[in-house]
């Protein structure tokens, strides 16, 4: 995907004065850093001092180390899995090489390569997802916790290899900030979790051309920071790995200088990306947990290194632990909510081991769980590794004394009812800055889960670049459970990344004590008309009903409840029997839909698509949709009534 003109003055006119000055000087430094590169300075008597403390790899569960030694088993025999894409490559990795599109990246100065146009580059997540140096992170704890040489030796060979084949501000890999602070973020902890292999200083500090590499990456990343409408995760990564080199890898007349700057960039947007109730202003639950993870990882790096942080950072990292440990379900799976894109800021355990839980594990270890927590009961490698270098202390905060369930400044609630029936009621902001780039048009919509069953499901995120027509769908307003009026979506799309008006909603009521919870919002995406939507689930029987009601001179109308992958549907007239199965055992639910519509189930349909569910990025399933549409014949109110009753 090429971007057009129009799209280049639509992004413009999300910019503000300051962003554009930014840009203009980013500009105008790129064009000079094509003939002059910066120079990195002669390093003498560079150590690596940020090591583990004594006992911290034994403190590791035993069924954790053997979920990582596993998975770094697979690796060692060159197997790999990234967003849908098996790849057995890995022994000997071609750094440029999409396995997805068979194209290999050109290369060129970096900021001359299309990185965009999938016809010239290939998919550029696959090309970057490698070079996030994840893996070898997996297999440098393989190493800490067995002591196997081959571990690190293959790390050692990969990284020889991508620093040969990508020397500073050459090809794709020198193009993006996220990616660069992610890879500093790696290599730190590769060359922590080899520090007892005898080759770790020779591979290091030891050797001028990794000296140069970190040098470099940490000049771009403060030459080239995320800016005003781009301020969102990016930033967070950015200034994260920034922090951790510049800790660890403290080597250069400039690391004072980056560090604190790293720190002051990481305090002020950890503030500016998260509301105060804790939740992630970009309201997609991947992005938090990103963030969440990347924060706790600088925490650790500064801490590790004696480098006094602001209390404030601590108190956003609390709160969003606390808000994360609040909004999951029973099986701590939290919302599907806005964009996903598997992405993580610090990867050292194997497959098998649960995200959520080790994020909560690492919140209970550093800040103390709360007797509303869930119960955590998986292992994880991160924890003991991140909480034997972050500093205990106490914080004056106030935290929730019940498990909190409406998150008034995010417009986030969740209902819960007997049996683990879990509902999330959107009633937020449309994203987070001008250009709202992970935001879905979503507004109202509903996810109902089942004792973690997805019944009425987020259909998910599935694609970013390449693939226009299914981007659009997966970020619709058809593509969730809400109301779709006259065929247009709630907020108007500007590009794959930008949207140029965003749907401006209220929540009227939020009220989870008594005997029915109750949610009613509305929303004004369709400015002469407005959608108000009621949730009330009962908490002794569990049943949910919704109702819509539309207001205004729209005519067509269609509303959309997509079923999780796992749920099978009987659709005869207005009634729909679902059934699907939890550990073996049946269970089963009626789905009555409103009157006044016209009921249809549709299931991976591809021109235009519809019926679909993607579980991870890159990835997609089919799934049942049920569509009702209709047309009204005049301007006044219309109601529309559903209700969800599980059986027993």
């Amino acid at each position: 995907m090429t971007m057009s003109a129009g799209w280049y003055l639509r992004r413009l006119s999300r910019m503000g004065p300051q962003e554009v000055v930014g840009r203009a000087g980013d500009a105008v430094r790129r064009r000079r850093w094509r003939t002059a590169h910066p120079v990195c300075p002669t390093v003498t008597d560079a150590r690596f001092t940020a090591v583990l403390p004594a006992g911290t790899v034994a403190a590791i569960a035993p069924d954790a180390a053997k979920r990582l030694v596993a998975e770094a088993d697979r690796l060692m025999y060159g197997h790999i899995e990234f967003f849908g894409m098996v790849r057995d490559d890995l022994v000997d990795p071609d750094w440029w090489y999409d396995p997805k599109t068979g194209r290999r990246a050109p290369f060129g100065y970096s900021f001359g390569v299309p990185y965009r146009d999938e016809e010239a580059v290939g998919d550029i997540k696959q090309i970057w997802e490698l070079s996030r140096h994840q893996y070898l992170t997996v297999l440098a704890a393989a190493y800490a916790v067995t002591g196997d040489d081959r571990y690190a030796e293959r790390v050692a060979d990969h990284l020889r290899s991508w620093w040969a084949a990508n020397p500073p501000l050459r090809g794709v890999h020198w193009i993006s900030g996220i990616e660069l602070g992610i890879r500093l973020l790696s290599w730190v902890w590769v060359r922590r979790l080899l520090d007892g292999w005898p080759g770790a200083a020779e591979l290091f500090e030891e050797n001028p051309v990794a000296v140069h590499q970190i040098w470099h990456h940490q000049r771009w990343l403060a030459a080239f920071p995320s800016r005003g409408s781009s301020a969102n995760n990016h930033v967070i990564a950015e200034a994260a790995g920034q922090l951790a080199a510049a800790c660890a890898f403290d080597w250069f007349p400039a690391s004072a200088r980056w560090r604190a700057a790293a720190l002051r960039s990481l305090e002020r947007n950890l503030r500016a990306n998260t509301f105060l109730s804790g939740i992630n202003r970009e309201l997609a639950s991947e992005y938090h947990g990103l963030v969440l993870e990347l924060g706790l990882a600088a925490l650790a790096e500064a801490d590790a290194s004696d480098v006094p942080v602001p209390a404030t950072v601590r108190l956003v990292l609390l709160r969003m632990t606390d808000a994360l440990a609040a909004v999951v379900d029973n099986r701590l799976r939290p919302p599907r909510q806005g964009d996903a894109d598997d992405g993580h800021g610090l990867v050292v355990d194997g497959a098998g081991t649960d995200r959520w839980g080790s994020l909560l594990a690492t919140g209970d270890a550093v800040f103390g769980r709360l007797d509303w927590w869930p119960e955590v009961t998986g292992t994880d490698v991160r924890t003991p590794l991140l909480a034997a270098l972050i500093k205990p202390g106490a914080l004056s905060a106030s935290r929730p004394a019940r498990r909190p369930d409406h998150f008034a400044d995010a417009g986030l609630t969740i209902l819960r009812g007997p049996e683990e029936i879990w509902c999330r009621c959107d009633g937020g902001p449309h994203g987070f800055l001008s250009i709202a780039a992970h935001a879905h048009a979503d507004a109202l919509s509903v996810e109902v889960r089942h004792d973690g069953v997805d019944v009425l499901a987020d259909p998910g995120t599935y694609c970013y670049h390449g693939q226009p027509a299914w981007r659009q769908y997966f970020r619709s307003t058809l593509g969730h459970n809400t109301l779709q009026l006259d065929g247009s979506d709630q907020s108007v799309s500007g590009g794959p990344f930008l949207w140029t008006r965003h749907a401006g909603t209220r929540v009227l009521v939020a009220d989870t004590t008594g005997a029915v919870a109750r949610w009613t919002a509305e929303h004004d995406g369709y400015q002469e008309s407005v959608h108000r939507r009621q949730v009330e689930l009962d908490a002794e029987s569990g049943e949910l009903t919704v109702s819509d009601e539309v207001r205004g001179p729209a005519r067509s109308v269609r509303l959309a409840f997509h079923l999780g992958p796992a749920v099978s549907a009987d659709l005869t007239g207005r009634r729909a029997r679902l059934s699907w199965t939890r550990d073996g055992e049946e269970r089963s639910a009626v789905l009555d839909l409103p009157e006044g519509l016209t009921w249809q189930a549709h299931r991976g349909e591809s021109e235009p698509p519809l019926g679909w569910y993607s579980a991870g990025f890159g990835r997609k399933e089919p799934a049942t949709t049920l569509i009702g549409t209709g047309t009204r014949t005049a301007d006044g109110t219309d109601g529309f009534t559903t209700v969800l009753r599980f059986d027993g």
